[in-house]
């Protein structure tokens, strides 16, 4: 009787501010499909209790306190209303597990909320938090935090204690260092510290050996890295410090063994380590907006690579070695100072994409009409003779050919 007297609550309050119509009922999933509700509004049973409530894109001002009549609750979805406090007694939801509180308006979280010590997922992206308390500490059982787009400028020091968190979103905020002691989160397989003020990072980084999906470091003011940043993360797979004033890569980022895709683009590199050969599980490499001009010989020894986007740099030559990336699907060279390709690149047999736009060109190698597979040439902005018989062939065989 007590949740039916809160159901009926929440959904005169959903009545009101039109999310449901007069007639209609809040909808009841009786057994978990998974993920988060399909719908916008409703709850989950099991048992004849409510374990779960969701509540999304509801336009809810305000969540009322006797939610805590509702004690066996598991999940509470609250994402994209317009809530600016919430209620003390959420803290007295026991079983809680899993909070998503993202794009709303909050300013503070309820005390109490840290006393939820069965909580592993709390969400507060999109809203207007500029503190958290050190009670953050008593959450040990956290393994998905997500505090982005808020207005942190720092962070509570008991936040680098929860050694259970294993994805941890602090981007779009104003940070502009971190503690060594980030090094304690030795269970983290995600970070994503993106979009912040961040001039350095700690060498302590360098310890979350478990990092294996993504690490995300983009939009920030680094204008170096760690010599031993990459020394031990030899699980991570996506890394991603694009937007950002490097000048240069340590070697150590050739220990990064498994990582599939990096992304560099946007940065002031001038050269790059021969470690970076070191990759061979690399798919997509992005360099675009940098001001190399050369690449290592090494970059020939990832055999695996799909990708390789190096549009915007001061490249007048290629090493000879890229004939070897016989996988490369994609090869985007505009906006370079290049005159000629190497030869080696008629070996590209799996190239679909070749974009040479705003180079040096006047001519064009006989050896790119062997590219069998090309689907699209770009060689516009170039000074190429206006009929080369190499354009034609490839044309005629299907090949788009931009001039």
């Amino acid at each position: 009787m007590a949740e039916m007297s809160v159901l009926k609550e929440l959904k005169e309050i959903f009545q009101a501010s039109g999310s449901l119509l007069n007639r209609d009922i809040i909808p009841v999933q009786r057994q978990n499909q998974g993920d988060r509700s399909a719908h916008a509004i409703g709850v989950l049973i099991e048992n004849h209790a409510v374990v779960a409530l969701s509540v999304r894109y509801s336009a809810l001002t305000v969540l009322p306190s006797s939610i805590d009549q509702l004690t066996s609750l598991r999940e509470v979805d609250l994402t994209g209303n317009l809530l600016t406090v919430l209620p003390d007694s959420l803290g007295n939801l026991p079983s809680l597990q899993k909070l998503y509180l993202d794009g709303n308006q909050l300013t503070m979280l309820p005390e109490t909320l840290f006393s939820l010590t069965s909580l592993e997922t709390l969400h507060v992206y999109g809203n207007h938090l500029a503190a958290l308390p050190e009670s953050l500490g008593q959450l040990t059982n956290l393994k998905d935090l997500s505090l982005g787009h808020n207005r942190f400028t720092t962070l509570p020091e008991a936040l680098w204690q929860l050694a259970n968190i294993q994805v941890l979103n602090l981007a779009e905020n104003q940070l502009v260092s971190l503690p060594e002691t980030i090094g304690n989160l030795s269970d983290l397989r995600t970070l994503d510290l993106g979009h912040n003020a961040l001039v350095s990072l700690p060498e302590s980084l360098g310890k979350l050996t478990n990092l294996t999906f993504f690490l995300y470091l983009s939009d920030n003011r680094l204008t170096s890295l760690p010599a031993a940043l990459f020394e031990n993360l030899r699980k991570l797979q996506y890394l991603t410090i694009t937007d950002n004033d490097l000048t240069a890569l340590p070697e150590s980022v050739g220990k990064l063994t498994n990582l599939i895709e990096l992304r560099l683009y946007n940065n002031q590199l001038a050269t790059l380590p021969e470690s970076l050969g070191d990759l061979t599980k690399l798919k997509e490499l992005h360099l675009m907006n940098n001001q190399l001009a050369s690449l290592p010989e090494a970059i020939g020894k990832l055999g695996q690579l799909k990708e390789l986007r190096l549009s915007n740099n001061r490249l007048t030559s290629l090493p000879a070695s890229l004939g070897n990336l016989r996988c490369l699907t994609i090869l985007d060279l505009r906006n370079n100072r290049l005159t000629m390709l190497p030869a080696s690149l008629r070996h590209l047999n799996n190239l679909t994409s070749l974009d040479l736009r705003a180079n040096r060109f006047i001519s064009l190698s006989p050896s790119i009409g062997e590219l069998t597979k090309l689907e699209k040439l770009d060689v516009r902005w170039n000074d190429i003779s206006p009929s080369p018989g190499v354009l034609q062939s490839l044309e005629q065989r299907g090949c788009v050919v931009y001039r």
